[in-house]
């Protein structure tokens, strides 16, 4: 009896902890050795089952041990091919046991987290069952529980009966005054955080401290509202007052306010995470008592206790098998009190046991594993713990896949395959791999893809996989397995193939007159053989090199040689490649560079041709870094600088547009290698064009056409007629760039009126780091003399007379002035807007002279003019120039 003792405590006391779920471990089910021999094995499992039925005696085995022998009635092929010697199947049901017990230990969490819901809370009962219906021990799921923060705990007990009867006024009297609720109310702006309200209210205050849902918070809160005049609203705060003083525990009054809140919510559909965010956004309750809130509050809307509610639970858990058996074992029992709930339960888990029973039944006779899948399907839809159907349909194989193709690819093989024709549940393929024969099943090779592999989904219309890194020069065969539950099918083959790579990176170098090989050989094959023009050429294992006509391209065929199994040599159908060979470039060594007197941004560049190779014109930023005649990749004195587009040009050369300046490089090519010639450093900077001077008192606008393809001008201002500015400076100097140029339409350049000034523009630009300008245009801009006048009436009454009295920094004179007069209102702005009362020529300044005052009737204006380009008038004040009469 010692063996006997020793499995209960260790298997059937933890299967039955776990619910009454055997392990999925055959080797802990069995207790089988480490090593397994069929006639050890066969020994063990008499001893075991002998062990069954001894402990089928026990009442608390018994449940047990009807699962234990009703799975054993699948698994005994295994058992016998392992006692006629074949540990095959034994051994894929061993390493399939791992995988069941972790899948199941996966679906377990999964309905932990489902339970837990958005509070992530679970209750300590609830944790029980679903330990008990998974088969995951109760302390592994408790401490997975702890893993993913999901809090195992009893509901807070939550008021269901309001402490206050008139709760209900309360409530209506709250919503009509705007507030959220009791707390509210009491406390208004003065709540400056969540509150905490499970074990007594506490919220922060808005001017520190803690806030107290006490007497004294009521008193103040009552006398607020006693201060107000009466209306409606304060006849609805009396109401809520009253609730208030009725002697009722303010905390719990607070509490029921809330749930009821959250209760209502619940009614209305609402989920977990709304009723959260509802708690802690819009009644302002701090998060962790939010959470338990709605955990409470969500767990009381469970079923009622007694036989009802517990039928209830199963039914609703799936659990249908177990509900008829609880009300089978309630009926036998008997009762004082007939429950017409717990009768109709019954009877609904009774009915729909029979049906799913049925359904098994109907799918152990049927011969179509999909058809049979789908019964029991249905079956388990109806009743979720109908014993062996789960494990029935795990073991339904579905159809093997019709057709497999392999395809070698380089290195690799690539696989194709019709899918199975089950459509029934979640078909998937496993891929694998044999040398020398067809895989036997999914476990008979290399296993390349599992199933769900990417790739291998039987949703994909063409499933397909590649095997990238196949043994190279050995038959290979190839199966796929198609895949459902714990069953396999009949693997598809395809086979024999046999990967011979080429030879890699196979490259060919053209030199003069000569051809030079290389590449990379596979490590298995065994030489390595080029073609060209029909016969062989004698290479080595990584390269050749050989003497042939420039000029003429050659194609050459490079196969990889390998041995088979006895000893023969196989070609490969080997890489094409061609190459021309050719003389190396002759550089260009003198180059002339002119620019085209008919477009003065195209350079005529003349050289002599290169007896071998193509001449191409490159723009580099400095100046080339490789001597004359040096030889180098054509790529890498392309990416040294700009090729330039060269048109043939009349009598001779090439016409290019460089554009601002740059080194100007001619390269021979030939091939791809570059022989570096003759090089000129080019600058081109057309000067401004159409530059017009315009003075606006002390300033002077500046314009002209922007010269193309130039990023920026220097201006150059001097003033006075020595170049020199009035002040002893020099001239000054100015960059302008195209954007401040367009942004300010044109220059502004300061410049004082009675000074002439000389205005320089030249394009600029930086080349090889030095700053080159062009050519200047220049204007001139001549001195203005400001003259000022003043106009006084002088004479005697009889002879009334007009005097212009002149003065100016420096003597001057005017060549002719004007006076004007206009009647009306409205000032004259040139000569012809009024009529010449007099005109004086040679004006000497400073100086005056004087007209007789004009005899209008009403009032009028007097204005001077000078037409003179080199002076400019400033009027008096205007009370001299309007009269009055």
């Amino acid at each position: 009896m010692g063996f006997d003792e020793d499995y209960q405590r260790e298997v059937l006391e933890p299967a039955r902890a776990a619910g009454d779920q055997p392990p999925e471990d055959l080797r802990l089910r069995y207790a089988l050795p480490d090593r397994l021999d069929p006639d050890a094995v066969a020994a063990q499992v008499r001893l075991v089952r002998q062990c069954w039925r001894r402990s089928r005696g026990q009442l608390k085995y018994r449940r047990l041990i009807d699962r234990l022998e009703a799975e054993h009635r699948e698994l005994a092929p295994v058992f016998a091919a392992a006692e006629r010697g074949d540990l095959g199947p034994l051994n894929e049901r061993l390493r399939g046991g791992r995988e069941r017990a972790r899948r199941r230990r996966e679906q377990a969490r999964a309905r932990l987290a489902d339970a837990a819901g958005a509070a992530r809370m679970v209750t300590p009962a609830e944790l029980e069952s679903i330990a008990r219906t998974s088969g995951v021990p109760r302390e592994e799921l408790a401490e997975q529980a702890r893993r993913d923060r999901i809090e195992v705990r009893e509901p807070d007990a939550l008021p269901t009966a309001p402490p206050y009867p008139a709760y209900r006024k309360v409530r209506e009297s709250l919503e009509v005054l705007g507030r959220r609720h009791l707390a509210d109310f009491v406390f208004g702006g003065n709540l400056a955080g969540p509150m905490r309200v499970l074990g007594g209210f506490a919220a922060p205050a808005s001017r520190g401290g803690t806030l107290r849902l006490d007497e004294a918070a009521v008193s103040a809160v009552v006398a607020r509202w006693a201060r107000r005049s009466r209306d409606s609203s304060t006849t609805h705060a009396d109401t809520v007052a009253a609730a208030l003083r009725s002697g009722a525990d303010l905390d719990e009054l607070l509490l029921y306010d809330l749930a009821d809140r959250l209760r209502e919510r619940l009614r209305q559909r609402a989920s977990e995470r709304a009723l959260l965010r509802h708690a802690v956004e819009d009644l302002g309750v701090e998060p962790e008592d939010a959470r338990r809130l709605v955990f409470a509050v969500v767990r009381e809307s469970g079923p009622r206790g007694g036989l009802a509610g517990r039928l209830r639970a199963l039914l609703d858990a799936g659990d249908v098998h177990a509900a008829a058996q609880l009300a089978e074992s309630a009926a036998a029992a008997g009762g004082d009190e007939p429950d017409e709930e717990a009768d109709l339960l019954a009877a609904e888990a009774r009915q729909r046991l029979a049906t799913a029973v049925r359904l098994r039944e109907a799918a152990a006779e049927q011969d179509d594993p999909d058809r049979a899948w789908l019964l029991l399907a249905d079956a388990l839809r109806l009743v979720g713990d109908l014993p062996g159907a789960r494990e029935h349909q795990r073991r339904l194989a579905p159809r093997p896949v019709p057709s497999l193709r392999a395809d070698v690819e380089g290195a690799a093989v690539r696989l194709s395959w019709r899918p199975s024709p089950s459509t029934a549940g979640e078909v998937a393929y496993r891929v694998v791999r044999r040398r020398d024969r067809p895989p036997r099943d999914a476990a008979d090779g290399d296993v390349l893809a599992d199933p769900g592999a990417p790739g291998s989904s039987p949703a994909d219309p063409a499933p397909r996989a590649v095997d990238e890194h196949p043994p190279v020069n050995v038959p290979l065969y190839y199966g796929v397995v198609a895949v459902r539950g714990e069953a396999a099918a009949a693997p598809a083959v395809a086979g024999p193939v046999i990967v011979r790579p080429e030879p890699s990176e196979v490259e060919l170098l053209p030199g003069d007159g000569a051809v030079t090989g290389r590449w990379r050989c596979p490590a298995e094959a065994a030489r390595v053989l080029v073609m060209r023009a029909g016969r062989l050429v004698p290479a080595g294992r990584d390269g050749f090199r050989e003497r042939v006509p420039n000029g003429k391209t050659h194609h050459y065929r490079v196969c990889a040689v390998y041995l088979d199994a006895h000893g023969r040599e196989v070609v490969t159908p080997g890489v094409r490649v061609s190459v021309t060979p050719s003389p190396p470039p002759a550089p260009v060594y003198e180059m002339s560079v002119a620019p085209d007197p008919h477009d003065p941004g195209t350079l005529l560049v003349r050289f002599a041709p290169p007896a071998h190779g193509t001449v191409e014109l490159l723009l580099l930023d400095e100046p080339p870094p490789w001597p004359r005649s040096a030889v180098l990749p054509a790529e890498e004195a392309r990416r040294a600088g700009r090729r330039l587009t060269a048109v043939p040009a009349p009598g001779g050369g090439f016409a290019v547009r460089p554009g601002v300046g740059g080194w100007l490089l001619a390269v021979t090519v030939a091939e791809d290698t570059a022989a570096i010639g003759a090089h000129h450093r080019h600058v081109h900077l057309p000067p401004p064009r159409r530059l017009v001077a315009e003075r606006r008192g002390a300033h002077v606008h500046l314009g002209f056409e922007w010269p193309p393809d130039v990023p920026e001008v220097e201006l150059t201002c001097r003033i006075g007629a020595d170049g020199v500015a009035a002040d002893g400076g020099g001239g000054r100097r100015e960059i302008v760039t195209r954007a401040a140029y367009d942004a300010q339409g044109g220059v502004r350049v300061p410049v004082p009126e009675d000074e002439p000034a000389a205005l320089s523009v030249a394009s600029a630009c930086t080349v090889g780091g030095t700053r080159v300008t062009g050519a200047a245009a220049t204007v001139e801009v001549p001195a203005r003399t400001v003259v000022r006048y003043q106009v006084e009436r002088t004479g005697p009454p009889w002879r009334r007379a007009l005097t212009v009295r002149l003065s100016a920094s420096q003597p001057t004179r005017i060549g002719r002035l004007t006076m004007v007069l206009r009647p009306g209102r409205v000032m004259p702005y040139r000569p012809d807007d009024g009529e010449p009362i007099g005109a004086w020529t040679e004006v000497p300044v400073p100086g005056e002279v004087s007209v007789p005052a004009p005899s209008a009737s009403g009032p009028y204006w007097v204005r001077c003019f000078a037409d003179d380009d080199v002076i400019e008038l400033s009027d008096p004040p205007v009370r001299q120039l309007h009269v009055h009469r």
